[in-house]
């Protein structure tokens, strides 16, 4: 039996020119009515485009006639230079088979002839350069996935990593000053990521980093050279190339459509929901290199929490989550529940070529440490009521894309944040000019900020890979407040290309102008030039 199976399968590979071959593009497309396969045939001569004088005519004769195991297509063609689908050969060995073990319940004799052997035996003699090559790539890959289940850093963890580095000046006076103060530096962050999957579909990340680009009481040193944030890069942290554990995200489904994502330090907006924007784009490496203009503000905050991810219907998402400034801190004014705190309401909706969500963020922070804009925008816009005075914060954001061709898409996003004052007394109030009035709040004072941003980009132009991008935004501004308002609008404008030299190197060169930092016209403009390279792997 398993003779004849041998004899059968080598007469089949000798008869097709292209078995265990998956068809070609040219040859892949629809099948129609003159693909399907028809009955059994009984002569090759059935078969309209097999002559005689064909390399293989015998081979598939032999196959026809004596074993009766070939089939052709409807048209009644063979059609024996197509490439051969693994579903066609293994009809065709499947027919063979059962051919065979027909032949051997009746007891047929002398199923295998002598010329059928020689035939065999000249198929091994021709193929044998062949089969030894494929011999020595198979000892090859045996050692080399050998010496990978050696030398693997874990069966359950790996590592990726992505460093950047960054040569960066701003050109324009500081704001509330006469002169340029900013220098051209070089600075660097780094990220290794460690992950983990215990069931396969669950995910633990633990994230050492390091960088430059923080002063040392963790100010931004482009924001401190400026007197503004608007003028910041989207990957300014670190301080002293000192490594931490900044991040540590828990990820794990619980059926089809429910996921939970836990974490005690570092897990933000980002972490437990999407942006809405289009790949990359948000990406500190890969997209755009401001610190504005990559996402919406909205989902700059968090800390340490949980979150729920529930997948309403294949296209609609509904996330939930609660995430305290500093649950990991048992001292007064941190913790889970005593301290600052910011949960998020996000419903997204994933058509084909794009997608939309709505999100409504609720937030409280203590004196101390308030910045409801995330450093994006002016000082003001950032704690309305000064940096002493406690803030509630409420934010509703929209934000979404949409592709139009492989090589366009365009992105937006857009809030309103309403802020409350939670005490009372003096404090330190920005005035737009690089310094601070002292002005009396009191418990209850409101103010109101918008913002919001439209970007195009434009994958693949210039190369495979590539991405340029231009953007336009309005950072945020404190249109109405019992404390102060803003009465001017600073205006965004910012153009990028990634140039993507290999899978695991990329160069970004990024300029962008800020006309009326900090929303006060009397400001200079604020121009930043960057070159970032950012290393994958």
């Amino acid at each position: 039996m398993i003779k004849i199976l041998f004899h059968c399968f080598f007469l089949l590979f000798l008869a097709v020119p292209a078995v265990w071959a998956t068809p070609s593009e040219d040859n892949s497309s629809a099948v129609d009515a003159d693909d399907s396969l028809q009955a059994q045939v009984t002569s090759v001569s059935q078969l309209s485009d097999v002559k005689p004088s064909d390399w293989a005519f015998q081979a598939l004769q032999s196959l026809v006639e004596r074993y009766g195991c070939i089939v052709g297509y409807s048209d009644s063609t063979y059609r024996g230079n197509r490439a051969l689908s693994r579903y066609e050969f293994a009809s065709g060995l499947n027919a063979c088979m059962d051919r065979v073990s027909e032949l051997i319940t009746v007891g047929t004799n002398d199923l295998v002839k002598k010329e059928d052997l020689a035939i065999l035996q000249k198929l091994q003699e021709e193929f044998a350069a062949e089969l030894t090559t494929l011999r020595g790539r198979v000892d090859v890959l045996e050692a080399r996935a050998a010496t990978l289940e050696e030398q693997q850093f874990s069966t359950t963890t790996r590592l990726n990593a992505q460093i950047i580095t960054a040569v960066s000046d701003t050109f324009g006076s500081r704001v509330g000053g006469e002169r340029d103060q900013s220098q051209i530096y070089f600075a660097d962050r780094g990220r290794l990521n460690f992950e983990s999957s215990f069931t396969g579909k669950d995910l633990l990340r633990v994230r050492l980093e390091f960088g430059n680009f923080l002063n040392s009481n963790s100010t931004s040193q482009i924001a401190s050279a400026t007197g503004t944030g608007m003028t910041r890069l989207n990957f300014d942290s670190g301080s002293n190339n000192t490594l931490f554990i900044p991040h540590i995200r828990y990820y794990f489904p619980v059926s089809d459509s429910l996921s939970f994502i836990v974490g005690p330090t570092g897990i933000g907006y980002t972490d437990i929901t999407d942006t809405v924007t289009p790949a990359t784009i948000a990406d500190d490496g890969n997209g755009v290199p401001s610190l504005f203009g990559s996402y919406s503000l909205l989902f700059r905050r968090g800390g340490g929490g949980a979150a729920a991810n529930w997948k309403i219907t294949n296209d609609l998402v509904l996330t939930l989550g609660y995430l305290a400034n500093i649950p990991n801190v048992p001292l007064a004014r941190n913790g889970l529940f005593d301290g600052g705190y910011n949960a998020l309401a996000h419903l997204t909706y994933y058509g084909k070529q794009g997608s939309v969500g709505v999100a409504f963020s609720h937030g409280y922070t203590p004196g101390g440490s308030v910045d409801i804009t995330s450093g994006t925008g002016s000082l003001l816009s950032g704690a309305p009521f000064g940096n002493s005075i406690a803030t509630s914060n409420n934010i509703v954001g929209v934000q979404g894309y949409y592709r139009f061709s492989p090589h366009f898409q365009i992105h937006t996003w857009g809030g309103y944040i309403w802020a409350t004052a939670k005490n009372s007394g003096f404090s330190n109030v920005s005035n737009g000019r690089g310094g601070t009035d002292s002005l009396f709040v009191n418990n209850g004072d409101n103010a109101n900020v918008w913002f919001g941003a439209i970007g195009m980009s434009f994958p693949d132009v210039g190369g495979k890979g590539n991405l340029p991008g231009i953007l336009f935004g309005l950072p945020p501004r404190v249109s109405n407040s019992d404390v102060r308002e803003e009465s001017d609008n600073s205006y965004h404008i910012e153009v990028f290309y990634r140039w993507r030299m290999n899978d695991n190197i990329s160069v970004t060169p990024g300029l962008w102008v800020i006309l009326n930092p900090e929303n006060d016209s009397s400001n200079d403009p604020q121009y930043v030039g960057v070159i970032r390279t950012t290393f994958d792997f």
